[in-house]
C-alpha cells in the first residue's frame, strides 16, 4: 500500500519539506499479478509498460528535486508513470486518479494491492509543478529515448522530419481593454490575499469592488465606442493608482514583487503612456501605435493569468494565443518486400520542443539538432518544411554532418516575383575580382559588406552612368535613380543557396522530399491521443512539462503497437477485395 501521508509543499500551510527514497516501481503483488493476468490473458498497454520499460521509471533522476529530510514522498517513478498513463489515455488528474483505483492494469503497474485506496488527484499537479520548478520536463522523455537507442530502434545516422503546429493556451482570450481592467483585476484579488491591511488603506475597496468584482468581460461592456474609451481610462487611472502606491517608499518590498502586481506594472507600461498637459495636469491616455508606439509580439503581454502566453499569426486565417510546439521523429522508409518479411521499426519521436507563439520556425531549427546531436541521435537526413532553413543554417548543419533536405526560400526580388526580367541567377559573380557581370556584360562599380538584420551581407552596385544608356535596363530596374542594387550573401552562404535552389527543381528532390510529409500525420496523432492542441496548464514551463510527457505517451503507444504486431498475421480484407483477388486469379 503506497502511504498518502501529505506529499508537497502546500501554499496555505507554508513550506513543507519532503524526502525521498530511491526505490523505483514497488514490485507487484502476487495476488494482484494474478488476478490481472486473468482479466487480461494478452496483456494490456499499463502491463506491458511495467513489464518492458521498468528501468524508464526509476527515482534515481527525480533525487535532485527532492531533500534527504522531511516526510517520505510517494515515488516519483510511481507518479511519472501514472503521468505517462494519463496522457497515453488523455485523462484529466481526477479520471487518472480513479483509474490507479479502480483499474486493475493500472495496479499491476504501478504495483501496489488491489484494495490500495490510491492518492488524492492534487498530488499529480504537484509532482508537475516541482518538476517545472527544477527544469524536468524531459524526466522521462530522455531515459525512455535511450531504452529505444539501446535497443537498436533509434540511432545517430538515420532520417528524421520536424514539424510544429500551434496551442492554445488555457487561458480565455483577452482584447487590449480586457487584458487592462483584468490585469487590475488579478493584481487586487492577490493583494486581498496577501496584504488586505494594505490594499483598503490605498484603495476605495467599495468602488473597486463593484468596478472590478466580477470579471472584466467585453460582452458586458458599454456598446458605445466613446463609453468604451472612457473605460479604459479608467482602467489605465486604477492601475497608475495601484502601482504608484506599490512602489512607494514606505511600501513593503515583498509586495511589488508579488506576480501580479508585477504584471500589472508591465501591463500599465506596454498599454498606456502618461503625459502632462499645458495646465500641468498629469493625463493617462491609451498608446497609439504610430505616435508612442507597441511592444513588439515577442513580449506583448496577453494574459495575467498566464504570463508567457502570446499572441501570433499564421497566414491569414489562424490567429491565436498560446505556444508552439515542434515534434522530431525517426522515419524508416521501408520497400514493400521488407514489409512483408517483418514488423517495420515503428518511427519514434526523439525531440520535442515548446516554445512561445511568436518564435519563427527557424529558430527552433538548431536547438533541435543540437539536442539530438546531445544524445547521440544525429540524423544524416533531416527533412523539415520551408520555415526551418537558412543559409547559415544549412551551412552549420553540413559541417556537422547533416544534410537538411528542405525548401529554401526562393529569390524574392522583384524581378523573381514576377519571372520577368533579370534576377541575381542571371549575374555573374566574380568572388575574387569582387564584381558583378550582368547579362550585359557591365561590370559593377561597388562591392560593399554590411549586416542586415543581423546577418553578413554584401551589398552590390551598379553606377547610374553604366545602368542609363544600357538597352536591357527596363528589364533589370525600375529604380529611381536608374541603377541596379544586389544583396548578396558571403561566397559559401551564397553557392548553399544557389546550390539548394538548383537542387529542389529536380524530380528526384522532390519525390525524397515527398518523406516529410509523414510527420503531418504524427502531429495528428499527438493532437487525436494526448490533446496538445490545447496547454492544460499555465505557464510555459509546465506547458513544456505536458508536452514531454505526451510526446512519452506517443512513443509508448507506438512501441506498443509494434510489441503486439504479429507479422505472419494476414491483414482483414473486405469481401470485394477477395472477390476482385478470384477474378484476378
Amino acid at each position: 500500500m503506497i502511504s498518502l501521508a501529505v506529499v508537497f509543499p502546500s501554499p496555505a500551510a507554508g513550506v513543507l519539506w519532503v524526502s525521498m527514497r530511491p526505490e523505483g516501481l514497488p514490485p507487484v503483488p502476487e495476488r494482484t499479478a494474478v488476478i490481472a493476468r486473468r482479466a487480461f490473458p494478452k496483456s494490456s498497454l499499463p502491463m506491458r509498460v511495467r513489464d518492458r520499460l521498468q528501468d524508464v521509471f526509476s527515482d534515481e533522476p527525480f533525487a535532485e528535486a527532492f531533500g534527504v529530510r522531511g516526510a517520505p514522498a510517494l515515488s516519483p517513478g510511481v507518479l511519472a508513470l501514472v503521468t505517462v498513463l494519463q496522457f497515453a489515455e488523455d485523462l484529466t488528474d481526477r479520471q487518472a486518479a480513479a483509474m490507479a483505483v479502480r483499474a486493475i492494469d493500472w495496479k499491476y503497474a504501478i504495483g501496489v494491492e488491489l484494495d490500495d485506496p490510491g492518492f488524492d488527484f492534487t498530488v499529480l499537479s504537484k509532482f508537475r509543478a516541482r518538476l517545472a520548478d527544477n527544469g524536468m520536463e524531459r524526466i522521462v522523455f530522455d531515459p525512455l529515448l535511450e531504452h529505444c537507442r539501446a535497443e537498436g530502434l533509434v540511432a545517430a545516422g538515420s532520417k528524421q522530419r520536424t514539424d510544429s503546429t500551434h496551442v492554445i493556451s488555457a487561458v480565455r482570450d483577452l482584447n487590449r481593454l480586457e487584458l487592462a481592467g483584468e490585469s487590475v483585476r488579478a493584481a487586487l484579488e492577490a493583494l486581498a490575499v496577501a496584504a488586505p491591511a494594505w490594499l483598503a488603506g490605498v484603495i476605495d475597496v467599495a468602488e473597486f469592488a463593484h468596478r472590478y468584482g466580477p470579471r472584466v468581460d467585453g460582452w458586458k461592456m458599454p456598446s458605445s465606442k466613446t463609453k468604451r474609451e472612457q473605460l479604459g481610462l479608467v482602467f489605465g487611472q486604477d492601475a497608475l493608482r495601484l502601482c504608484r502606491a506599490a512602489w512607494d517608499a514606505e511600501t513593503p518590498v515583498w509586495i511589488r514583487e508579488i506576480e501580479a502586481v508585477a504584471f500589472l506594472r508591465q501591463v500599465l507600461v506596454q498599454t498606456y503612456s502618461i503625459r502632462v498637459d499645458a495646465r500641468g495636469r498629469e493625463v493617462v491616455s491609451k498608446r497609439d501605435a504610430d505616435s508612442d508606439g507597441v511592444p513588439p509580439g515577442s513580449i506583448r503581454l496577453a494574459s495575467p493569468y498566464d504570463p508567457d502566453a502570446r499572441w501570433a499569426a499564421k497566414g491569414d486565417d489562424l490567429f491565436w494565443m498560446g505556444y508552439k510546439i515542434h515534434l522530431t521523429e525517426t522515419c524508416h522508409p521501408s520497400t514493400e518486400a521488407e514489409t512483408c518479411r517483418r514488423v517495420p521499426v515503428p518511427n519514434l519521436i526523439t525531440d520535442v520542443h515548446t516554445t512561445d507563439a511568436t518564435v519563427p520556425d527557424v529558430k527552433a531549427t538548431a536547438p533541435i539538432q543540437q539536442r539530438l546531436h546531445e544524445h547521440g541521435l544525429k540524423p544524416a537526413e533531416h527533412y523539415l518544411d520551408s520555415g526551418y532553413p537558412s543559409a547559415d543554417l544549412i551551412t552549420a548543419a553540413s559541417k556537422q554532418g547533416i544534410t537538411m533536405v528542405t525548401p529554401v526560400l526562393l529569390d524574392h526580388s522583384p524581378q523573381a516575383r514576377a519571372a520577368e526580367g533579370f534576377d541575381k541567377t542571371a549575374f555573374t559573380v566574380d568572388w575574387k575580382t569582387r564584381q558583378v557581370r550582368c547579362p550585359a556584360g557591365r561590370t559593377s562599380s561597388t562591392w560593399n559588406p554590411a549586416r542586415q538584420h543581423g546577418q553578413d551581407v554584401i551589398v552590390v552596385k551598379y553606377s547610374v552612368t553604366t545602368c542609363t544608356p544600357c538597352p536591357l535596363n527596363s528589364q533589370c530596374t525600375t529604380a529611381r535613380p536608374l541603377r541596379r542594387t544586389l544583396t548578396l550573401r558571403p561566397r559559401e552562404l551564397h553557392d548553399t543557396l544557389a546550390a539548394a535552389r538548383s537542387e529542389q527543381k529536380s524530380e528526384t528532390w522532390q519525390k525524397k522530399y515527398a518523406l516529410r510529409s509523414g510527420v503531418e500525420g504524427t502531429i495528428n496523432q499527438a493532437l487525436d491521443v494526448t490533446g496538445i492542441r490545447r496547454a492544460r496548464y499555465r505557464g510555459l514551463p509546465k506547458v513544456r512539462v505536458q508536452h514531454a510527457f505526451s510526446a512519452a505517451a506517443l512513443n509508448i503507444v507506438r512501441l506498443d503497437t509494434w510489441w503486439t504486431t504479429d507479422p505472419l498475421r494476414h491483414p482483414r480484407t473486405s469481401r470485394l477485395e477477395r472477390l476482385n483477388y478470384q477474378l484476378a486469379g
